[in-house]
């Protein structure tokens, strides 16, 4: 198996580590989870106390879940939590009773479209009690008593997420941030935790100019209590993406930032035309993942959110069919890959001057045009990224700007930045982005 292979089977391999674990906006299986990803990845954990007021919204109290069963008129065990995690309604009370038929249904959740999954559903800010289930088996529930038990326990505890930095030669930060609340659901969001961790993998063994932060967390509660508790931190990003929905072998999915022009939408709409003609593109708007919080108007940071198949848009979103079998290797892998070629363009996309602007520079004199045995020789594109690169390098264009103006990928752009800077043809200025 080639190197590349190897890196979707890891990914998969820890989805795959990660998928039993129920986990939800607060408790033990979050925790299960950080500590698992902290074997590979040093990430710091942080426990934020119920009751702490994070802005408008409070950290919630703490649920954890043993055990969850209903048990049917003849004494058979007909939905069993330990069978499937999904079985419960995520925060769910506690409940210990007996109750008739008509009673037990006011409880029940089912997707009659696709009577054989089972829904996931949450009860995270109303404490109520309930079960999911399929409707093949609801429909088959008979008149009778029912015993349901949900052992889980609500109380004064903690909201936990991972955090972990990168520092690059700059304070200024690119934020990467996926939510770690599902439980059994693999595209939606174990993919993310695992393109996260093979990404900082691949970070650190590079140069980098910014400096890279990334979040595990609980969805909108834990960004929320994040931004609150990192305002000044968060002055210092850049760019960002929310890393979601990675898994399954579907078209890519960019939402924009707020502002939509930002250079994080420029970057990920280069990278997704140079590798496919029908990835879809959404404006931002103020619902989904935790793109709408640090899109906020007393932030309006510019991230954006970057997805193959997108939430709620695909049969599987939210149910027991998004399993180990909807999601591949290798879609993760080339997630992986669009991600890192996303990362690339902002680390490399800089700003320069031609030194020799008075006419075109004698290109063939210093190895760069036509000659033989050069690394580009024969690449017409790469000629003419020269060519580009030496007219609009006046200080008000950078790498990316070039390479929209001309529709030559960016790769090929930033190789003939570097020939023209080892010739002393240009020089670098900051980089700046009005936008």
């Amino acid at each position: 198996m080639s190197d590349s292979g190897k890196i979707g089977q890891r990914m998969y391999a820890l989805v795959e580590e990660l998928y039993p674990i129920c986990r939800s906006i607060t408790g033990n299986g979050v925790r299960s989870t950080l500590e698992i990803i902290k074997q590979s990845t040093p990430i710091t954990i942080h426990e934020v106390k119920t009751g702490t007021q994070v802005f408008d919204w409070t950290v919630p109290k703490e649920w954890n879940i043993n055990d969850a069963y209903i048990i049917g008129p003849d004494g058979d065990k007909i939905v069993d939590f330990n069978e499937n995690n999904l079985h419960v309604l995520n925060y769910s009370a506690p409940i210990n009773t007996t109750v008739p038929l008509d009673k037990l249904k006011e409880h029940l959740y089912t997707l009659p479209e696709h009577p054989q999954w089972i829904p996931y559903r949450t009860s995270y800010y109303q404490e109520k009690w309930g079960f999911c289930l399929s409707h093949d088996q609801y429909t088959s529930l008979k008149e009778g008593d029912y015993e349901v038990v949900i052992d889980s326990t609500l109380s004064d505890g903690h909201l936990t997420y991972g955090e972990y930095l990168i520092k690059g030669e700059t304070d200024d930060e690119i934020l990467l941030s996926c939510h770690i609340c599902h439980p059994s659901l693999c595209n939606d969001n174990l993919s993310g935790i695992a393109l996260m961790a093979q990404l900082i993998d691949h970070l650190h063994k590079q140069k980098l100019r910014y400096s890279y932060r990334f979040l595990f967390i609980p969805g909108t509660i834990g960004s929320i209590t994040w931004l609150s508790r990192n305002e000044n931190t968060a002055a210092k990003i850049k760019h960002g993406l929310v890393v979601v929905c990675v898994g399954d072998p579907g078209s890519f999915t960019y939402k924009r930032s707020r502002d939509g022009d930002a250079e994080i939408d420029r970057a990920v709409l280069n990278v997704l035309g140079d590798i496919e003609t029908d990835f879809n593109v959404i404006d931002f708007y103020p619902y989904g993942y935790d793109e709408r919080q640090y899109c906020s108007p007393g932030f309006n940071l510019k991230v954006g959110s970057l997805s193959r198949s997108t939430h709620g848009c695909f049969p599987e979103y939210h149910t027991s069919a998004d399993n180990l079998s909807f999601i591949t290797p290798d879609a993760m892998e080339e997630s992986l890959s669009v991600y890192i070629s996303v990362m690339d363009i902002l680390e490399n996309n800089k700003t320069y001057i031609n030194t020799s602007p008075k006419c075109e520079p004698q290109l063939g004199k210093r190895g760069l045009y036509d000659s033989t045995g050069g690394t580009h020789t024969n690449d017409k594109n790469f000629q003419m990224a020269l060519l580009w690169i030496l007219n609009l390098s006046d200080g008000s264009y950078s790498l990316l700007d070039i390479a929209e103006r001309s529709q030559i990928p960016f790769s090929t752009i930033k190789a003939a930045a570097a020939a023209l800077y080892g010739t002393d043809l240009l020089k670098e200025t900051p980089v700046t982005d009005p936008k």
